[in-house]
């Protein structure tokens, strides 16, 4: 099926949408780059409506040779900036605002998540663009959150509608994040303010510093009003570890010590049964379409969840982030709060 944009300004914009596949369109040739910022530019308000209706929208064939590129089209697309807060994954800072979409093994799956789900104050609008697609593999998957939200089943839809979702990290030099690198400061002072700002309950062990933290999983889009699912609750539960490694884990810093775990806000665990219920849902909404160098991908954060799939050979996407929302503008259906459960 193929829509027609109804904006004027570009008449040549239209919507490819394909079962399985992100709604698309190939952009005109350019002469140059700042021809193509000049139609993004003329074309934002289209891509906007387009945004609210998919979730998601794939751009092909801009003229995207480095960072700087992406940073520029950045500033037209995504103006006002979100920092990166509370870091979790590894990233390369390309400058500008410019990341590597993660520099997790290729090897390893990233499950859909909104991402900084678990702070205050989130992008509104991520932006993903290939400047070296891989030879197999390594699509950036979404999935409509909207869809995800009515696939699962009414009891885990209530509890989180009860009760929010937990976040619990352990910070370790050995595993995972340490706490400097994901607050961006070797002040324990500095570190502790922040977490008591952001309700986040915080709590200085030998072995390192260790944090809960309750957020909503249900909020609705301060744009169209629609509810979504919108979590981190399968990305970081302990039965989306491989198993082996899982045990490793468990045997090496106990139950309580994994790096990251989620729950229900009040402390209840997740089932597997429980966990494979919302990543059914989440695989019944998912499209993906195999990165080509050119490809953008906008993503509304609030609407879209975003993953990773392994691959083969070299692989670079850039991701940007901006147009931060506060939670409190999404009617959470749970007001966030400092928690260990």
């Amino acid at each position: 099926m193929v829509k027609r944009a109804d904006a004027p300004d570009v008449p040549s914009l239209t919507w490819e949408v394909l079962p399985g596949r992100p709604a698309r369109t190939r952009v005109p040739e350019f002469t140059d780059a700042a021809a193509a910022r000049g139609w993004l530019a003329a074309a934002r308000p289209a891509l906007t409506r387009a945004l609210h209706t998919h979730g998601a929208v794939l751009l092909r064939g801009l003229p995207l040779a480095g960072t700087g590129d992406v940073a520029e089209v950045r500033d037209v697309l995504i103006p006002e900036p979100t920092p990166y807060r509370e870091k979790a994954t590894p990233r390369s800072d390309f400058g500008r605002g410019v990341y590597s979409s993660t520099d997790l093994p290729a090897a390893q799956r990233i499950h859909l998540h909104n991402e900084n789900s678990y702070t205050l104050t989130f992008p509104g609008l991520l932006l993903f663009a290939c400047l070296v697609a891989p030879e197999e593999g390594g699509a950036t998957p979404v999935a409509d959150c909207r869809k995800v939200l009515g696939a699962l089943p009414p009891h885990l839809v209530a509890k989180m509608r009860a009760t929010g979702w937990l976040l619990r990290r352990s910070y370790s030099d050995l595993v995972s994040t340490d706490w400097r690198s994901a607050f961006g400061s070797d002040d324990p002072g500095e570190v502790a303010r922040y977490c008591t700002d952001n309700l986040i309950a915080h709590d200085w062990r030998e072995e390192g510093l260790r944090t809960g933290q309750v957020r909503p999983g249900i909020i609705s889009h301060p744009a169209t009003g629609e509810e979504v699912w919108f979590n981190h609750l399968v990305f970081w539960n302990e039965w989306s570890l491989d198993e082996e490694l899982r045990e490793t884990l468990v045997d090496e810093f106990g139950p309580d010590g994994l790096p990251f775990n989620t729950a229900f806000g009040d402390g209840t665990a997740l089932t597997r049964e429980d966990l494979a219920a919302v990543q059914a849902a989440y695989d019944a909404a998912t499209v993906r379409e195999p990165w080509r160098p050119g490809d953008l991908l906008l993503v509304d954060n609030i609407l879209t969840a975003h993953g990773r799939d392994p691959f083969r050979g070299d692989r670079t996407i850039a991701v940007a982030m901006g147009a931060p929302v506060e939670l409190s503008d999404c009617r959470p259906t749970v007001p966030p709060a400092a928690a260990f459960a």
